[in-house]
């Protein structure tokens, strides 16, 4: 009798993520394009308003059926849900040059903020949560969950005006606008890796504990099993939740990243999209948020099969 563990059922497993991915990124897609079409403003009149054009009901009118916002819904929706597929996103409407281009470079430059954030939150999180889960209760324990809650507590743009006044004004030890040099790039990673130390310490202290009071451990130390090959089983039998934790925080990094970039000046997809609500630039707009959206649920289905080949009980 097959188990749940085997070939077979991963297979199918993957199959049926892949099904839900695609289903919820058509959904995704529709829901942000009909948003985009509700939406406020006309992006002809604002195009031709940066340009100092005098506006008539002529101009307008020829400048929206050149922009493609005179068309019926649907055909609109089927043109740019096909040019997606061909990574094609369309014409901006602020300088009327390709969307991908733009997207691309600013991924770029978020993709390097996101993941120095991630990388440092876990080398900070992981060895505090496993220290204090074995220190539960003792003064140690209890300084590390204070910090973790300061941290958790404070937002991300709190946090990164403080360090802009200490570090840059103060001491002047950073550049206060990001250049996207190696060292521009120091405060806007702490301004993202302090709150989410903060979540993660508390956690991964919770899931810590909860191994700590199996009834493998106990009969580990019965036995006289020295305690960081304790600490070692418990690691490994928690790599399962751990991993969910993790995939289930890039998306909330992803998204804190636009507010961190657009202080700091990081020229990544956060200050590209602020800058283009501004102007009402719909295409980058919608561009962003299907990069965005995709990388969210793409991680998380991922997660999810990840932790089937982890842990082949669930």
């Amino acid at each position: 009798m097959k188990q749940p563990g085997d070939t077979k059922f991963l297979i199918t497993t993957v199959f049926k993520k892949i099904a839900e991915t695609v289903l919820l990124l058509i959904i995704l897609s529709l829901l942000v394009f009909a948003l985009m079409y509700i939406a406020p403003g006309d992006p002809a009149e604002k195009r031709l308003t940066s340009q100092g054009t005098a506006i008539t009901k002529e101009v307008l009118e020829a400048e929206r059926a050149r922009l493609g916002l005179m068309r019926p819904f649907l055909v609109r929706y089927g043109e740019w849900l096909f040019g997606i597929i061909r990574g094609d996103f369309g014409i901006s409407f602020k300088d009327d040059m390709p969307v991908a281009p733009k997207l691309a470079a600013g991924l770029h430059k978020t993709l390097i903020l996101s993941t120095a954030s991630l990388i440092l939150s876990l080398l900070v999180s992981y060895p505090l949560a496993i220290w204090s889960a074995f220190r539960k209760g003792r003064v140690s324990d209890h300084i590390v969950r204070v910090l973790s809650f300061i941290g958790n507590s404070m937002p991300n743009f709190l946090i990164s005006v403080l360090l802009m006044y200490v570090l840059c004004i103060h001491f002047r030890l950073f550049p206060v606008i990001a250049d996207g040099s190696p060292t521009s790039l120091i405060l806007p990673v702490l301004s993202l890796s302090i709150p989410m130390s903060g979540r993660f310490i508390r956690q991964m202290r919770s899931e810590f504990i909860d191994q700590l009071n199996e009834d493998y451990v106990t009969g580990m130390r019965m036995r006289g099993v020295k305690e960081r090959y304790v600490a070692v089983n418990i690691i490994r039998n928690s790599l399962g939740h751990i991993l969910t934790i993790v995939g289930l925080q890039v998306g909330t990094l992803m998204g804190g990243s636009v507010v961190i970039e657009t202080i700091f000046r990081w020229p990544g997809l956060g200050k590209l999209v602020m800058d283009s609500i501004n102007s009402r630039d719909y295409p980058v707009i919608m561009g962003f948020v299907i990069i965005m959206g995709t990388i969210y649920i793409v991680l998380n289905q991922l997660t999810d099969v990840s932790y089937h080949v982890l842990d082949p009980r669930v």
